[in-house]
């Protein structure tokens, strides 16, 4: 078995449901099983997602967390040697275990397949907020040899969401796509949409956020909570309403405001995680006013073309790089809505 690592105890962010917040705990390095490898972890990203996974009710023991991460092959199974990786490898990586990877559920969501029992890691498995990781080397890709290992780990969830997101929406150039929330996912999903052509206004109710927007490339940018005529605005810009909207916000108004700026036979793509049901009208689809689709980081056979994607056009996340020791602070930033920028953790 291939190995670099001889540490036996690491450092890991864990939320701690009696505390009611994150701590950093020293526990044991985990060792790879059948089809694994064991990374030592550079950089892991935090995402609403983990907030979710916080506020799990059901939570009673600590979790470490986090499902965004990159890093570097410490350490391979016997069963994952030969398969296109080795000791010192560079590599990005989707978070599901479990799963068969082969199955007709696989082949849309991992967590949906059909053989094994699927778990997502920072969920119901340990996450990639610790100095060393568990990685199924089935879900992993080799990292360009340019592309940062301090803040590439954005693009392991949320760059391949935003991807995934824009190009579903199967825009031609020239065409207008509409950003509904100006966070981390918004603010890639407006780089990627620049470089496949699209024009691109953003909707947003912090002025900041949508300032990082305009900077990399948005067309236009509005605050639906401040400007009383964005949508007459948005009309009149886009001779009719925009081709698609990608709504990236989690809060439910979003969705139904989004619904005023997309011209007819438009298209709805559903990508934020509201709490509450989305209502839309039958009648509407029935007549194809508009359409609804969605989309997420996707399945392992996807990560090639984001990657590929994202190297060739230079596409750059704005991260903010924090301390492990300061996760408690950026899931509270999070929380209050005042982070401007995605959050990573970058590791020595």
């Amino acid at each position: 078995m291939g190995s670099t690592s001889t540490a036996r105890t690491m450092k890991a962010g864990q939320w701690e449901p009696k505390q009611k917040k994150v701590v950093i705990n020293e526990i044991p390095v985990p060792a790879p099983g059948p089809h694994q490898v064991l990374v030592k972890i550079t950089s892991a990203s935090l995402c609403h997602t983990d907030i979710m996974a916080i506020d799990d009710p059901d939570r009673e023991e600590p979790l470490t967390l986090g499902h965004e991460g990159v890093g570097v092959i410490s350490q391979l199974h016997p069963s994952a040697e030969g398969k296109g990786f080795k000791v010192g490898d560079a590599i990005g990586f989707l978070y599901i275990l479990g799963c068969c990877f082969e199955c007709e559920g696989c082949m849309v969501h991992q967590r949906l397949c059909l053989n094994g029992k699927p778990e997502m890691q920072g969920w119901s498995e340990p996450g990639f907020f610790s100095e060393y990781a568990i990685v199924d080397y089935r879900n992993a890709i080799h990292l360009p040899k340019h592309w940062s290992l301090k803040t590439s780990s954005v693009f392991f969830c949320a760059g391949m969401t935003a991807f995934n997101a824009v190009d579903s929406c199967e825009l031609q150039p020239g065409q207008w796509l509409g950003v509904i929330g100006a966070g981390g996912l918004g603010q890639l999903a407006t780089q990627y949409a620049k470089a496949m052509g699209l024009n691109v206004l953003a909707i947003d109710i912090n002025d900041k956020t949508l300032e990082v927007c305009k900077a990399q490339g948005a067309d236009a940018i509005f605050n639906s909570r401040t400007d009383q005529e964005y949508v007459s605005k948005v009309k009149d810009l886009t001779k009719g309403g925009v081709h698609a909207a990608a709504v990236f916000s989690n809060a439910k108004i979003a969705y139904v405001n989004s619904l005023n700026i997309i011209r007819v036979g438009g298209l709805l793509m559903v990508i934020g995680l509201p709490d509450e049901p989305l209502e839309v009208s039958t009648m509407d689809l029935a007549l194809a006013k508009y359409r609804i689709k969605s989309d997420s980081p996707g399945i392992p056979r996807r990560l090639k073309k984001a990657v590929d994607f994202s190297a060739k056009h230079n596409i750059a996340p704005e991260v903010e790089l924090r301390k492990l020791e300061e996760l408690d602070d950026m899931v509270n930033e999070m929380r209050a809505g005042t982070a401007t920028k995605r959050m990573a953790v970058a590791f020595d």
